[in-house]
């Protein structure tokens, strides 16, 4: 069998995602699970970056990101580096905001040790209840770095659809 040099994951709802999954378990090649394993990984990943921000943890939420990441937030400022992240990120110490994001589709390059993200975020204050107050999409960048996946690069846009 040829390997694949990429892996794509859509995720248009949960049934979708999981009936997916369990026919790609039955359909993969041997070369294909390593590439499953990396998207397991980047799933895994953007699950600890969201809780991360939910609870507030911005050291964790910054251990994601590569050293050069760049950031276009969703008023299009752009943030470039993990320091300058830090310092953006500091402006708003006493925020009670967090954001969630959701992978729709998920596609890697493990010759190149690249992947793509792209989805939906939504944005929460937690001092105007449980609901989502902004949203819009999201794509971003993943590299492996040191057998780790890391984000690249990300950018936001705000797009408060219903």
């Amino acid at each position: 069998m040829r390997s694949q040099k990429k892996i794509i994951f859509r995720n248009s709802n949960s049934f979708t995602f999981i009936f997916r999954g369990l026919i790609a378990i039955l359909v993969i090649s041997f070369t294909q699970v390593n590439a499953q394993t990396d998207v397991e990984q980047i799933i895994k990943v953007r699950k600890t970056s969201n809780e991360a921000l939910r609870s507030f943890d911005n050291e964790l939420s910054y251990t994601v990101l590569t050293d050069d990441v760049m950031i276009t937030t969703g008023n299009g400022t752009l943030i470039n580096g993990k320091e300058a992240y830090k310092k953006y990120d500091n402006e708003f110490d006493n925020n009670t905001m967090y954001w969630i994001r959701t992978t729709d589709e998920l596609e890697l390059n493990m010759e190149r040790g690249l992947a793509w993200e792209s989805g939906i975020w939504k944005g929460y204050d937690l001092k105007k209840g449980s609901n989502p107050i902004i949203n819009g999409k999201y794509s971003a960048m993943w590299t492996k770095e040191s057998g780790e996946w890391k984000i690249k690069s990300q950018l936001f846009v705000t797009l408060n659809k219903k």
